[in-house]
């Protein structure tokens, strides 16, 4: 496998980071519901949390997404359109729709591209298919990048200490590399997901009274 150019590699790090507009920050994917409701209290918890919804939720679903609009010639309307299908409440689509349209409209700001609504997934597709990377390595970056922003609203609000945070991070990189390498050769029927439980806590999080997260 070819190492790629340091300068390609730091685009998708950039696009990928928590300084890149996307304001990734303000969602929890409905883990302050679950928070809220006494359901995660330490570092342990929330690392169950976070293997369920990498292995089985929007983690495992962005990645085939992701694969397939990074593949030459991929129909991006319409995976664009099956990305929003597979939101399970308002709140879900809202998370990867708004995020989307950011990354897209802070990549045209740069002069990169126009921006285009199109969900997160598909949008990094849409970007990182001119890079040239391994599918492999834009997906696992995605992820950790999606694990990284998970950590950082549990460490604000479980509220978990930073080292123990990072702990739980780091025990996903092997399954971030795992879960990329798998995606990187999925089809549109390996999507699904099974994490019951935070779709019914992104549902009940829209009502939640008192609330730090848009989600």
């Amino acid at each position: 496998m070819t190492t790629p150019d340091a300068p390609v590699l730091l685009s998708l790090v950039q696009w990928l980071s928590p300084a890149f507009p996307t304001g990734a920050f303000a969602y929890s994917h409905g883990l302050e519901q679950a928070v809220a409701m006494g359901e995660i209290t330490e570092a342990e918890g929330f690392g169950h949390w976070l293997t369920a919804i990498l292995d089985h939720g929007t983690g495992w679903n962005d990645a085939v997404l992701l694969a397939l609009a990074l593949r030459p010639g991929a129909d991006l309307t319409a995976l664009n359109q099956t990305a929003r299908a597979l939101a399970g409440s308002a709140e879900r689509l809202r998370e990867t729709m708004d995020q989307g349209a950011a990354f897209a409209m802070a990549r045209g700001q740069m002069g990169q591209a126009d921006a285009v609504a199109e969900s997160l997934p598909v949008a990094v597709g849409r970007a990182a298919g001119a890079l040239g990377l391994p599918t492999q390595t834009v997906i696992a970056l995605y992820l950790h990048a999606f694990a990284s922003n998970l950590t950082s609203a549990a460490v604000r609000f479980v509220p978990l200490g930073q080292a123990a945070g990072q702990k739980v991070l780091a025990a996903q990189h092997g399954r971030i590399a795992a879960l990329a390498e798998r995606a990187a050769g999925a089809s549109l029927d390996d999507l699904g997901s099974g994490v019951f439980r935070a779709e019914l806590h992104a549902m009940a999080h829209e009502t939640l009274d008192v609330r730090i997260f848009k989600t």
